[in-house]
């Protein structure tokens, strides 16, 4: 137990230190996030009527669906996020490894914002506060929390390899910036993982209950 202790400790050390040694970092891509956020829920609360109630319908629908017993296809749902979340692991680590391709990366996480404040304003403007709030932490919250921070810190690595390559051109410094990104992707790449089997087999049971509850 003291041997599980002592490794769970470092670990949250180095993770606490790593974001300490890039606190800059973090900030520039979590406004960016939040930017996303914000710019989806102005993008929905300023649909035109139609548009509005395009959205809406198609949310009672297919809440309405699964209250009439339709189930989640959970292994199509797991494919399709193990899917996009390789995707999205594979390009923030290629655009990341690019001088260029920064933009790219912050792109990406704001475009993520835009999504997640897009999908909550949608489910609240559609369910009221209460309902849209209780959908959106059984379906989304629980992996979304890995999602996220998985994100932002693949975010940070590719400006910290960005920054490292400014500073010291040598192949040599290069190269070994180039392999601690990919490996450092290759572990979020495994919690990404760990994400979509929550959002498959945890959070849509969640959700399937909620909608049966009310």
């Amino acid at each position: 137990m003291r041997v599980v202790h002592k490794k769970k400790s470092r670990l949250v050390s180095s993770i606490l230190q790593h974001i300490k040694d890039n606190i800059k970092a973090y900030f520039l891509v979590a406004i960016v996030l939040l930017i996303g956020i914000v710019l989806g829920v102005s993008f929905v609360n300023n649909l035109q009527e139609n548009q509005s109630q395009e959205v809406q319908s198609y949310i009672q629908q297919f809440v309405e669906t699964l209250k009439n017993g339709t189930n989640i296809d959970t292994g199509k749902l797991l494919s399709n996020s193990l899917q996009n979340n390789l995707i999205l692991a594979i390009v923030m680590w290629f655009a990341g490894s690019t001088v260029i391709g920064i933009p790219i990366v912050l792109g990406i996480v704001g475009y993520r914002g835009f999504c997640l404040g897009y999908t909550v304003s949608s489910l609240i403007a559609t369910l009221g506060t209460g309902k849209g709030s209780i959908f959106f932490i059984t379906s989304m919250l629980l992996q979304n929390l890995i999602l996220i921070p998985c994100m932002l810190a693949l975010a940070v690595s590719g400006i910290k390899l960005y920054k490292s390559i400014l500073k010291d051109k040598r192949k040599e410094n290069i190269k070994g910036e180039i392999i601690r990104h990919t490996l450092f992707s290759v572990m979020m790449l495994i919690f990404l993982v760990i994400a979509s089997f929550l959002e498959a087999y945890v959070s849509s049971n969640l959700f399937t209950l909620c909608i049966q509850l009310f």
